[in-house]
């Protein structure tokens, strides 16, 4: 070997050595959890080059910085107005000790908790989509829908003959459909509704190299500013049960009052990202009159946020919990916080329980999930399994006084890297009503056991345990 390859091979051995270092101290200082810090660090110092490209790859959390960048890319928001009060309207005195989960949202969220609203439950599309229909049929000024999937079956020909007419007799109709949900649907909404006079907009279109994360998973409509819908249901034949299968079962809300201003803010926000046009005027938002008794918030979340908002206030409400917390959702990846809250309330003697499907339309992450239900079920959280069809609702109650509703599911991609949409709910009636549609589903489910956990074969425990190790990226 010569004196030049000598020479080579102390500089390559130094530059390995100085990236394995430059790698270690960017994790030790930038990493929250001194497990994962740790984990990264002999990983970048053990494995050469692997090793730190590994943790550039996969340990870096882009996801704040790329998102922040396209908002910034698309331009300074519009200057839509502000809501219909400056402070939060103050809570009942049966609500009073609620004050604090209250006090947390101000803080983390930029809309106001209003009052004078009223939320609609509507079970799966046979009651959803006849609503949302004639809401489009009679829009006078404005239709205004953002959707994570919008079918092209027969269902999504009905709005796409709806959105079609009302845009044709001159109501300004926008659609946003995510670009990766869009892949769900042949043929897509968007080549239906070519020709016609609707404004169609995809979330981020993908890319070469495609972004996966950062998916728009809001589901919001919006006419004349004055009628909103919201939930976790998508548009198609899916959503109706009696359709023939693959069928979800699903749960939907209509909403009336101020609180429809920010449904409405929400999209107009969506579409000056999603095509740059700043859109204000009193036609988007006319004067909204009291409706009913919820007081209600409007919470949108996504990586570009500050703040992980829903996951404050989902951890934020557990802690006020005082009797019992029910939990409905379709994915249930719980990270160590979540967990924490859970057992912190159970402990407290809080009933703590959790409805989750038996059937999942995504299989691996059913077998992450089991993986951490043995440890809520060993401090007393009872978890429920509804069986066939896949069951897709998603809400949280906290003493029949305090609800959660949206889009988002209790897993990293919607608590972190998706952008949800959410509306919590101070209002004893309609806490009262999604606790009942909790109760019809628990009659007809199964109560899941630690024996059952704990009598698993080693290969599905091994399987599940495997599928856990991914849960940030499911």
């Amino acid at each position: 070997m010569t004196e030049l390859d000598h020479i080579l091979l102390g500089l390559l051995a130094l530059s390995l050595t100085l990236f394995a270092l430059l790698s270690a101290g960017h994790a030790l200082i930038n990493k929250r959890d001194p497990r994962s810090a740790l984990g990264w660090i002999l990983t970048c110092l053990a494995i050469p080059l692997l090793g730190p490209l590994f943790y550039w790859g996969l340990g870096v959390n882009r996801i704040y910085s790329r998102a922040k960048r396209w908002q910034q890319e698309a331009g300074p928001l519009p200057d839509i107005p502000a809501g219909p009060a400056s402070i939060s309207a103050p809570l009942p005195e049966e609500l009073s000790y609620l004050g604090e989960l209250r006090s947390l949202s101000d803080r983390v969220v930029s809309t106001r908790l209003l009052p004078g609203n009223r939320l609609l439950p509507l079970e799966n599309g046979e009651e959803a989509y006849p609503a949302m229909l004639a809401a489009i049929e009679g829009a006078a000024s404005s239709v205004h829908l953002c959707t994570y999937i919008f079918d092209g079956d027969d269902t999504g020909r009905r709005f796409v003959s709806a959105l079609s007419r009302a845009a044709h007799r001159g109501v300004e109709v926008r659609i946003i459909v995510d670009s990766l949900g869009e892949k769900y649907s042949n043929p897509t909404a968007r080549e239906l509704l070519s020709g016609s006079r609707v404004q169609f907009r995809r979330f981020l279109p993908l890319r070469p190299g495609g972004y996966l994360n950062l998916r728009n998973h809001r589901k919001i409509l919006v006419v004349d500013g004055v009628v909103g819908f919201t939930g976790g249901m998508n548009i198609g034949n899916r959503h109706l049960v009696n359709s023939p299968p693959p069928v979800v079962k699903d749960l939907h809300f209509q909403v009336r009052g101020p609180v429809v201003a920010d449904l409405q803010r929400t999209f107009l926000e969506d579409w000056h990202f999603a095509k740059g046009e700043q859109l204000t005027g009193e036609r988007f938002f006319p004067e909204l009159k009291p409706e009913g008794s919820a007081l209600a918030r409007a919470v949108s979340d996504g990586p570009d946020k500050d703040f992980r908002k829903l996951n404050w206030i989902i951890l934020g409400a557990l802690s006020c919990a005082r009797k019992k917390v029910t939990i409905v959702t379709p994915y249930f990846i719980p990270d160590r916080a979540l967990l924490s809250a859970l057992i912190t309330a159970a402990l407290r003697g809080v009933e703590i329980i959790i409805v989750l499907p038996e059937v999942n339309n995504l299989p691996y992450v059913k077998w992450a999930s089991r993986s951490y239900l043995w440890e809520l079920l060993q401090q007393g959280v009872r978890i429920f399994s509804q069986p066939a069809p896949f069951v897709h609702t998603k809400f949280m109650v906290v003493d029949r006084s305090w609800s959660l509703i949206g889009s988002a599911n209790l897993d990293p991609r919607s608590l972190r890297l998706n952008f949800e949409f959410g509306v919590e709910v101070y209002d004893l009636h309609f806490a009262t009503l999604l606790e009942n549609h909790c109760a019809q589903a628990l009659a007809l489910s199964r109560e899941v056991t630690l024996a059952e956990m704990d009598s698993r074969p080693l290969a599905i425990k091994l399987r599940d345990a495997t599928a856990k190790l991914f849960s940030p990226y499911l």
